[in-house]
């Protein structure tokens, strides 16, 4: 469920009441003069996201500024069953959709700090041949929100949405194979690194190489990314992603620190593989939705 919170000069109140009486999906509307504006009214009104795109329309129509609104997400703890009749509370708004990638489509502090963490993890993963520490690097990395918000740029036909979005995970991901390859190096020049370490020996040099389970594995992680950042559920599904992207990244590192040249070639090769399989699915899974309907029975 979606709440939409409004302060509205006087002179237009009436035709913005009017305008959400327009929709059914609109509800429980109350207004009330606005204490901290004279000559305004403030709207309160519980919205479906199925009608939350044609709203937000009709108000851009009246020309209404976007500091006089806001429309935020409500969690419905009661009662437990369908809201709104046909449309539902379940599905998903597309301006709730593009104002999550919006967000995230900057290189904030917290996610270059949270990827490069993922970064020495990984990197250690590497080169002790863990995949435990692999595991626990993807868990960590937050590259799954650039991935999306590019693919929700592309679809919307927002490009500087979309070119921002992946400017940030290539900057996390190259974030990740020069720590990989900084700290690998500085092992390797305090002995703690043997000399004769050669990346390909690891267990996990399978990073190295593309074959057909590459591909299919990037296609079903960027469906499952999709769904997930659409669901707020990226926290849990964030593994899937960083599969097909950290653990090369940190590879690629850790093969330029040891001075592996030929690994480094076809880590890379995968890692760029994968991306653009991941944001090929990612983007498709966002076409399909916004053409059938989902599950609430409006389309998306």
């Amino acid at each position: 469920m979606l709440q939409l919170r409004a302060s509205i000069p006087d002179d237009r109140s009436e035709r913005f009441g009017r305008l959400l009486g327009e929709y059914a999906g609109v509800r429980r509307v109350t207004r009330e003069p606005d204490a901290l504006a004279p000559a305004a009214e403030v709207f309160v009104a519980d919205v479906e996201p199925s009608c939350a795109d044609p709203l937000i329309e009709g108000i851009k129509a009246m020309g209404i500024e976007f500091d006089h609104y806001v429309l935020t997400k409500v969690d419905v703890v009661a009662p437990l069953r369908r809201h709104g009749g046909e449309h539902g509370a379940g599905g998903f708004a597309w301006v709730e959709i593009v104002g999550q990638a919006r967000a995230n489509s900057w290189p904030l502090a917290r996610y270059l700090a949270l990827i490069n963490v993922a970064a020495v993890i990984a990197a250690l993963g590497v080169i002790s041949g863990s995949s435990i520490l692999i595991v626990g690097a993807m868990a960590v990395s937050p590259d799954l929100l650039p991935i999306c918000a590019t693919s929700v740029g592309i679809v919307s036909g927002r490009w500087k949405l979309a070119l921002r979005a992946f400017a940030t995970l290539g900057l996390g991901l190259g974030l990740v194979v020069v720590t990989a390859a900084v700290l690998s190096a500085l092992l390797k020049l305090t002995g703690l690194l043997p000399d004769d370490f050669q990346v390909e020996n690891s267990p996990l040099n399978g990073l190295a190489h593309t074959d057909y389970s590459t591909v299919l594995i990037a296609l079903a992680a960027g469906v499952a990314g999709m769904l997930a950042f659409e669901t707020r559920a990226s926290a849990a599904v964030g593994v899937a992603i960083s599969v097909t992207t950290i653990p090369a990244s940190a590879y690629l590192g850790v093969a330029i620190g040891g001075g592996s040249s030929e690994n480094a070639l076809g880590a890379l090769v995968v890692l760029i593989v994968n991306v653009g399989l991941l944001i090929v699915s990612g983007t498709a899974t966002l076409l399909v939705q916004r053409w059938l309907p989902n599950r609430s029975g409006a389309p998306v």
